[in-house]
């Protein structure tokens, strides 16, 4: 509900008390969370061999990033406006059964239409889950340790912006690149089958309005970290999208390097996003600026250096991993600060400018590396995290 101060309250007012089911219901949506997330993000380190499997060009391929992006950032809200009343444990469910179909298809996938249609629907699931689940822990554990809870599910997406790719890569080389989406759906049909026995009933307080979504852009702080959020993590995945080329191309590491690349940079990214959750909590803006810092210094020196072989390449990818790790923490938790009467639409439109620059990130860069190579897209997304450092250090905001 929208509390006397203006929050979005969406948790039931008798949540139950603390207990293992209750915290194995929390684990579910969590692990939901991951891996949607994660296959999200599967594309980006089997994309030489998902285009070269389907017929298609590298920045053809990177549609299967754009296309989920998109629909992720239209559903959060448009779902959350949409459900209405609807019990919060039927949305959940729905969406569980969603992504096992998604992953199904995408394994199975004949061609570049049946991969699209298999990413819509992902886009879905991750604009819902992101959407939905965090408040839902409301209704599963008392008021006083639902941060805790919210923290897990959120740890489920910022590890699976880290993990998705590495995974995605190295099954992808030991199997082939269907295995990780295999893989994915076996995993998402054993949640499901979780789900159905420890999710209770979730029924939402009240009904959201679309006037709740309109808070955040009503305060000039909360307004900004959204317009950071666009540029940096836009300038993020336009050269993430095509990282597995650019090792290959800029670097000129063979397969197998390239994957033990990017397993350092799963490493470093989780490590990072612990690194940031300290970081936030005394600067989130600080924490923000730092990461933006890294991002743009390495994908500009990456365009206009390159070469450099494995030692480059490892250096790169290790700060590269270990600035975004810093990001999903960080500008959760600038929001939070910055919109303190309105933390729950905040983060809905978050997710929505998340997810934009995802798509954006993609879409463009496939036109770049298509027309101009690698280099050019490297060069793109660095000067759009360079900006991201003018808006975040320019910018009153609070800490």
């Amino acid at each position: 509900m929208v509390s006397g101060t203006g929050t979005l309250d969406t948790a039931a007012p008798d949540a139950p008390a603390s207990a293992a089911p209750a915290w194995l219901a929390v684990a579910s949506l969590a692990i939901s969370t991951f891996a949607s997330v994660t296959t999200e993000f599967l594309p980006i380190g089997l994309l030489t061999n998902i285009a070269s499997s389907l017929g298609i060009s590298e920045g053809t391929a990177g549609l299967t990033i754009t296309l989920p992006a998109v629909m992720a950032a239209l559903t959060g809200p448009v779902l959350i406006i949409a459900s209405g009343r609807l019990d919060r444990r039927i949305v959940l469910l729905v969406l569980s059964a969603i992504l096992v179909l998604s992953n199904l298809l995408a394994a199975l996938a004949p061609n570049l239409a049946t991969m699209l249609v298999a990413r819509v629907l992902l886009g879905i699931v991750v604009g819902g889950f992101w959407t939905f689940a965090p408040g839902a822990t409301g209704h599963l554990v008392p008021a006083a340790l639902q941060p805790r809870a919210m923290s897990y599910v959120l740890a489920g997406v910022s590890l699976a912006t880290i993990a998705g790719v590495p995974v995605g890569a190295l099954l992808g080389d030991l199997m082939g690149w269907r295995a990780p989406f295999v893989v994915s759906t076996v995993l998402a049909a054993a949640v499901l089958a979780l789900q159905l026995r420890v999710l209770p009933s979730m029924p939402p307080a009240r009904a959201v309005r679309p006037r709740d979504l309109l808070v955040p852009f009503t305060h000039a702080p909360a307004r900004l970290v959204l317009v950071a959020t666009l540029f940096l993590v836009g300038g993020h995945f336009t050269g993430y999208t095509y990282l597995r080329p650019m090792l290959q191309q800029v670097f000129g590491l063979a397969s197998d390097g390239v994957t033990a690349l990017l397993l350092v940079y799963g490493v470093t990214g989780f490590a990072g996003t612990f690194l940031g959750g300290r970081l936030a909590m005394r600067s989130a803006r600080g924490s923000a600026l730092l990461a933006a810092a890294i991002v743009a210094t390495v994908l500009l020196l990456s365009a206009w250096i390159g070469g450099g072989g494995t030692a480059a390449a490892g250096i790169a990818i290790f700060a590269w991993g270990l600035a975004f790790g810093l990001v999903p923490v960080s500008m959760t938790t600038w929001m939070l600060k910055a919109l303190p009467q309105g933390q729950e639409s905040g983060q809905a439109l978050l997710v929505t400018c998340f997810q934009i620059a995802i798509s954006s990130g993609a879409f463009f860069g496939g036109l770049v590396v298509d027309g101009y190579g690698i280099a050019s897209v490297l060069l793109l997304g660095g000067v759009l995290a360079a900006l991201a450092v003018a808006i975040i250090g320019a910018g009153r905001v609070l800490r």
